[in-house]
């Protein structure tokens, strides 16, 4: 128990594990979307992902929940925001860009993320951006684009705008305002903060959810589609999410949004292992640009 405990603390205080381990599962969920296509219907995965997350969770947060009550209720607007921006509206758009556009547009554009997180910040919160966070941003974003263009650099100008690069790059900045204004989160508990956050996911993921059904689009998931939901649910919408919400409190929005750089090149890494893809030496130059590139950020964010 001691060793647990220890173990609980180390992982709780060091925001770069918390932050490589987010990136490991949001990897893991790219695959899984592209996998879960013809398994479970894009909305429907939305919805029971954050079904089931409520169901994980809220039984063991009464007590928490309703000393919570006062704060989540003046606060409500606000929660209401971050899920839908977080939570429901970038997991929609993303699950419907990947049936719309190539895995080397998707790639490319998840690295916007960490670009809209620094430029939102800076904005709107004036929260200082430095050179070196830049140029460190830069280069791990070389390292998607090589991965987006598959090693040929010249691919990326052969790259066109469709809907479904639109819906991620709406994705993306939706991603980093929810990113930028954690900062502004009430004063509790991460996971009572989540909790109200996934219930809110849950109810406006519904109208989606009805949609899809009224359109003909539904139909019920497959053994492996609901191995898909329960994956989701565990890892990329609950754990990551904590993870994810601890690293900011710890260092920020603009060093922590730097490190989902590190998703696509999870990506990648997964993809080759679990569904047989050939591993290239672009991979692993990629996959040295972007390390290289985080460590230069955070560098520079911490001076």
């Amino acid at each position: 128990m001691t060793a647990w405990i220890r173990a609980h603390r180390a992982l709780n205080g060091s925001a770069v594990t918390l932050l490589v381990l987010t990136a490991a599962m949001w990897g893991a969920h790219g695959v899984v979307s592209r996998a879960a296509v013809g398994e479970v219907p894009p909305l429907t995965l939305v919805t029971l992902r954050w079904l089931l997350v409520c169901a994980m969770i809220l039984p063991f947060l009464r007590e928490d929940l309703r000393k919570a009550w006062p704060v989540l209720r003046t606060r409500k607007l606000y929660m209401c925001l971050m899920a839908l921006s977080g939570y429901a509206g970038f997991n929609v758009l993303f699950y419907l860009a990947g049936s719309r556009t190539s895995a080397v547009n998707l790639g490319l554009l998840q690295g916007a993320i960490p670009a809209s997180v620094l430029a939102l910040g800076a904005l709107f919160k004036g929260l200082p951006a430095r050179p070196l966070q830049f140029a460190g941003m830069a280069l791990s974003f070389c390292g998607v684009g090589l991965i987006a263009a598959q090693g040929d650099p010249l691919r990326l100008g052969a790259l066109s705008l469709n809907s479904g690069d639109a819906m991620m790059l709406v994705a993306c900045v939706l991603y980093a305002l929810y990113t930028v204004s954690l900062r502004d989160r009430p004063p509790l508990p991460p996971l009572v903060f989540f909790a109200g956050m996934a219930v809110a996911a849950f109810v406006e993921s519904l109208p989606l959810f009805a949609w899809e059904i009224a359109s003909g689009g539904f139909f019920w998931p497959s053994p492996t589609g609901w191995a898909f939901v329960l994956f989701v649910a565990l890892f990329p919408s609950l754990m990551s999410q904590i993870f994810f919400m601890r690293a900011v409190q710890l260092i920020g929005p603009g060093r922590a949004g730097i490190f989902t750089n590190l998703t696509p090149l999870f990506g990648a890494v997964f993809a080759i292992s679990l569904l047989g893809e050939p591993f290239h030496p672009y991979h692993a130059a990629a996959m040295i640009l972007g390390l290289s590139g985080i460590a230069l950020a955070e560098w520079g964010g911490r001076r």
